[in-house]
């Protein structure tokens, strides 16, 4: 390995990424940056200017964008077609390639001439996990006028990279269509609901205990989260937008922050904190950041909508300072763009180093890389994760590439199983038939009785969608896409009919789970505890229905970042509470929250006094009686 460590170094030098796009640099571009908060504009604009033009591509960071401008281009008479990962609709009968296309930003090509390309959503560039994507597009693309949509935080970066290709950026500047005004007072109570409302959480869990709550209420709400699939997502933002539909309240987690179109009159955040995952891939958990909270917020008052002003506040009323703070704070700027290793830098990299696995080889070659102060390497977990699970299986390096760099969340066990058996088949060269597939996912399915089969339905869909993703990568080792594609298109259906009944399927999963244990779930991020309440919880508040569904999570890593001055005090309550305990453990964890733990007190003590001892002795439970008490102290 030291005699070819010259070679490694050289094919690993990531700091010319410009270089990597000669089609790019061979012609002179012109780059426009729309810049502006959400509802300001500024997408309009560029995506004009894109109708405008004799050949243009727009690239989103969602299939639901891709889809929505690929509707929007035809329905203006221009021909447009639409590429994602998983899927190629053509404007025309004849399968011609229509001189406008609509794609999510992975799928953009950079060897194809354009007259305008439309980027957005730039500000994502420094994204851990797909900054890599805007890099890609913003240096490669090859259009004589690149429009670029964002935030101003972006602006700096953006014009040191064209700095560095000799281009120019003209800045356009828009402001918000509509007021948004940051109440003075919390909603406190979903009594307090009106329609056009939007409760925002972070976690399915809060989700499906406050859609509940407001069901209980005789009011009607749609659900809109991260797993649920395109056509679910459209339909209930369609049933919240109607007016002549009864459903009047929306409740979300941070999907809503792009790809959907919602007339909404008040956004609620249930809480301001979230886990997040940084540079290294180490979960945390923080206030929301600014840029996310102004995203958010700006989806209130949508310009054109039925309400001309958004609102915005909190669920509970000590939240409220904080998220005025931070939405009073100015975004930080976008210092760095992701890059991610191609798979001929990879090929080079096994050609001198023929014998370590291709996870080993991406590890040196991040160990080696050199980046300029302008970029920084995206986080390789998932690939790393995915090449480690195929490794046994025989594959050319091209094809097990391919397999790691596929879209799935490795938190769904089923999913990622799916991917095993795929590798392996096609390991052996036998074609992943339609068949074989409904075999393993035993197609056809009911509707859901209960929370766990919803949450196993979007699994399936996703399976769904990686076979599609790979039928387009390998057509002949997955020859059944259309087959595929209209059962996922029925799968849809059944899911949105578990989602319209999402509260009779938790009380299902309520009376079907044991006295004293909660239905497990899986979550495609972990639980966002409510430490900011600690403290005023303790004081005596009303805390709401206690959460009845836990979610599986792993322990979440404290805070280390500069925003942590703003929430170190509260972060130290959750740290102090149940110290070295058993309901410590599973509050880290993510199996226990703040209001089950309080009310599983409540109820040792309502036993305490009327003498009834369910899980032990009198002189255990005034023991644990006597811990939590100096706990409290």
């Amino acid at each position: 390995m030291l005699d070819c460590m010259d070679d490694l170094r050289k094919i690993s030098d990531l700091r010319l990424p410009p270089n990597w796009y000669p089609d790019a640099r061979a012609i002179q571009r012109k780059i426009i940056f729309h810049a502006g908060p959400t509802n300001s504009g500024k997408t309009y604009h560029a995506i004009q200017r894109f109708l405008s033009a004799k050949s243009g591509i727009y690239c989103g960071p969602l299939k639901l964008l891709a889809h929505e401008i690929f509707q929007k281009t035809n329905d203006a008479n221009v021909p447009c077609d639409l590429v994602t990962g998983e899927e190629r609709v053509f404007a025309s009968e004849d399968a011609r390639q229509a001189p406008h296309i609509a794609c999510t930003i992975e799928m953009c090509s950079t060897n194809t001439p354009y007259e305008v390309a439309v980027i957005d959503e730039i500000q994502m560039i420094r994204d851990p996990a797909r900054g890599w994507a805007w890099t890609r597009a913003l240096l490669g693309l090859c259009a004589e006028e690149i429009h670029v949509c964002g935030e101003a935080a972006a602006v700096d970066l953006v014009t040191e990279l064209m700095y560095t290709t000799g281009e120019e950026v003209e800045v356009r500047n828009y402001k918000r269509l509509t007021p948004l005004t940051v109440l003075d007072y919390a909603l406190e109570s979903l009594d307090n609901l009106r329609p056009g409302d939007c409760i925002v959480c972070f976690s399915k869990n809060d989700i499906y205990s406050v859609s509940r709550q407001i069901e209980a209420r005789g009011l009607e709400c749609a659900v809109i989260y991260g797993s649920l699939p395109p056509g679910t997502k459209l339909e209930q933002a369609k049933k919240f937008n109607d007016p002549d539909d009864p459903c009047k309240i929306l409740v979300a987690t941070d999907a809503i922050g792009m790809g959907l179109n919602l007339c909404i009159r008040r956004i609620i955040f249930n809480s301001i904190v979230k886990p997040t995952v940084n540079e290294k891939g180490e979960k945390e958990i923080d206030s929301i950041p600014t840029s996310q909270a102004l995203q958010i917020a700006g989806r209130a008052g949508r310009f054109g909508s039925s309400f001309t002003q958004g609102e915005v506040t909190t669920m509970h009323r000590e939240d409220l300072v904080q998220l005025k703070e931070i939405l009073s704070e100015a975004v930080p700027p976008v210092k760095a763009a992701g890059l991610h290793p191609t798979p001929e830098q990879i090929e080079m990299f096994a050609y001198h180093l023929p014998d370590a696995t291709l996870s080993n080889l991406i590890d040196i070659f991040v160990s080696l890389s050199q980046v300029d102060g302008m970029y920084f390497v995206c986080n390789i977990d998932d690939f790393k994760f995915l090449a480690d699970m195929i490794q046994h299986i025989p594959l050319n390096l091209r094809s097990r590439y391919v397999f790691c760099t596929a879209p799935l969340n490795r938190k769904e066990p089923f999913v990622c199983t799916t991917l095993l058996k795929f590798a392996r088949q096609f390991s052996r060269n036998e074609p992943l038939t339609f068949d074989w597939l409904c075999r393993h996912t035993k197609w056809p399915l009911a509707a859901p009785k209960n929370i766990k089969e919803l949450v196993h339905l979007e699994a399936v869909h996703d399976v769904f969608d990686l076979y599609l993703w790979l039928s387009y990568r390998f057509m002949d080792m997955f020859p059944d896409a259309a087959l595929v594609r209209d059962i996922q298109k029925k799968l849809d259906d059944i899911i949105q009919v578990g989602v319209c009944n999402i509260t009779k399927l938790i009380r299902a999963s309520q009376s079907a789970a044991a006295p004293g244990t909660a239905e497990v779930v899986s979550e495609d991020f972990p639980t966002a505890k409510r430490d900011a309440r600690v403290a005023s919880d303790r004081r005596g508040a009303k805390s709401p229905e206690a959460l009845s569904i836990a979610v599986e999570a792993p322990a979440l890593r404290r805070a280390r970042n500069p925003r942590a001055s703003r929430s170190g005090t509260r972060q130290e309550d959750l740290k102090s509470y149940g110290r070295g305990s058993l309901a410590n453990r599973l509050l880290r964890e993510g199996l226990l929250t703040q209001e089950m733990l309080r009310q599983l007190e409540s109820e040792w003590q309502d036993q305490h006094r009327n003498g009834r001892y369910g899980f032990g002795s009198k002189r255990d439970d005034q023991h644990s009686s006597k811990e939590t008490g100096k706990k409290r102290k």
